[in-house]
C-alpha cells in the first residue's frame, strides 16, 4: 500500500470513529470531532457539561471504537497520587520493592470528575500530561504512546470541588462543552433506551474498534505535512495577542495556546481532506482551543462576560487574511 493509500485509509478510519460513537451517543458530533482532533495532536481534552448529558458514555464509546489500551479513574476527595501513577510495593518473598503501575499507564485515560479530587492528586497528572512520563522514587517511567487524558467535570456544582489551576488547564489542548440535547436528539435517546439500549454494554450496541495505533501513527505523520502559510500563522498570533488586551481579561492566551491552536488547525485541515490550512480552520477551532486559557477579571464576570464571548469578540475584530 502506497503512502497516499495509507493516509486515505487512516483518514477513513478516523472519520468512521464518529459513526461508531454515534451508535451509542445521539448528537454531539462537534464534541466527537474535537476528541478525534485531540488524538491527532497528542492533546488532552477537558469535557465539561451538566450531569446526565452522556460525557462519560461519550468517552467510553470512543475508547471502545479505538483498538487502544484504556482505563478510567473516578476522581474522589480521598484519591491519592499513587492511586493515579502507581507506587512501590514491597515483595516479602524477594525482600525488594517493585513498581506497580497505576491506571495512568494506558493509551486513553478517562479522568472522570477531575475537579472532585484535591490539588495534590490533580498535580500527579501534570508530569504525565506534559512529559508523557511519571517519576516515582526519583526514577522517570515512560508512558505508552499514544497517551491522552480526557477529563470530565461538572460546571454548575462547585461544593466539594477543587477548581483546576491555570497551569493544569493550559495543558489541555481543548475544553469541549457538552450541551443539553435538542428535543429531536432527546427523543432519539429515549427511543434507543425503549428498544433495550444498555449504556454499560457498548459491544451489544454494535460499537466495534475501527481504528488503532497504526492508523493513528499514519494520520499524525500526514498531519505534520499540512502546510500553514505565513498569513495563517500571523492570524493565529494576532488572535492570541488580541486576547491579552481585552478589557474583560486579566490574563490572555499564552504562546502555548497559540501552538495548540496551530496544531488543531493542521489536524482539522487534514481531516477535511486538504494539505493546507486556511483562516476558516483557525476560526472553527478558536473557541475550544482558547476558552480555558483566558482568566477573566472578577468584575467582568459579574457583569456577564464569558470566555466564549471574549473569543467571539476577538474573532470579530481581528482582520482575517485574504
Amino acid at each position: 500500500m502506497s503512502g497516499t493509500d495509507n493516509t486515505s485509509a487512516a483518514r477513513d478510519a478516523l472519520i468512521a470513529l464518529r459513526a461508531e460513537v454515534g451508535k451509542a451517543v445521539v448528537g454531539n458530533d462537534a464534541t466527537v470531532t474535537g476528541l478525534i482532533i485531540a488524538l491527532l495532536c497528542r492533546g488532552h481534552v477537558l469535557v465539561e457539561g451538566v450531569p446526565g448529558v452522556a460525557k462519560t458514555l461519550l468517552v467510553r464509546a470512543l475508547a471502545t471504537a479505538l483498538d487502544l489500551g484504556t482505563s478510567r479513574i473516578q476522581f474522589t476527595p480521598d484519591l491519592m497520587p499513587g492511586d493515579v501513577t502507581g507506587s512501590l510495593v514491597y515483595d516479602a518473598r524477594s525482600g525488594e520493592f517493585s513498581f506497580r503501575e497505576g491506571p495512568v499507564f494506558t493509551n486513553l485515560l478517562l479522568a472522570d470528575e477531575i475537579n472532585r479530587t484535591p490539588p495534590k492528586t490533580q498535580s500527579a497528572l501534570l508530569e504525565a500530561m506534559e512529559e508523557r512520563q511519571v517519576s516515582v522514587d526519583g526514577r522517570p517511567r515512560a508512558l505508552p504512546d499514544p497517551f491522552i487524558v480526557i477529563a470530565t467535570q461538572n460546571p454548575v456544582e462547585y461544593e466539594g470541588t477543587y477548581p483546576l489551576p491555570e497551569a493544569q488547564l493550559d495543558r489541555f489542548l481543548f475544553k469541549l462543552t457538552v450541551p443539553l440535547p435538542s428535543r429531536e436528539d432527546e427523543l432519539g435517546v429515549l427511543a434507543r433506551h425503549a428498544q433495550g439500549f444498555d449504556p454499560r454494554d457498548l459491544p451489544a450496541a454494535g460499537v466495534r474498534p475501527v481504528a488503532g495505533a497504526e492508523q493513528l501513527a499514519a494520520a499524525r505523520a500526514a498531519v505534520a505535512g499540512v502546510t500553514v502559510g505565513p498569513e495563517v500563522l500571523g492570524y493565529i498570533v494576532d488572535l492570541c495577542r488580541a486576547t491579552r488586551t481585552m478589557p474583560a481579561v486579566r490574563l490572555g492566551v499564552s504562546p502555548r495556546g497559540a501552538t495548540a491552536l496551530l496544531a488543531a488547525t493542521r489536524a482539522w485541515a487534514w481531516l477535511s481532506g486538504r494539505g493546507f490550512a486556511t483562516p476558516d480552520d483557525v476560526k472553527a477551532l478558536a473557541r475550544p482551543a482558547l476558552r480555558h486559557r483566558l482568566d477573566l477579571r472578577p468584575e467582568a464576570e459579574l457583569e456577564g462576560a464569558t470566555a466564549d464571548g471574549v473569543v467571539d469578540r476577538v474573532l470579530a475584530t481581528v482582520p482575517v487574511p485574504r
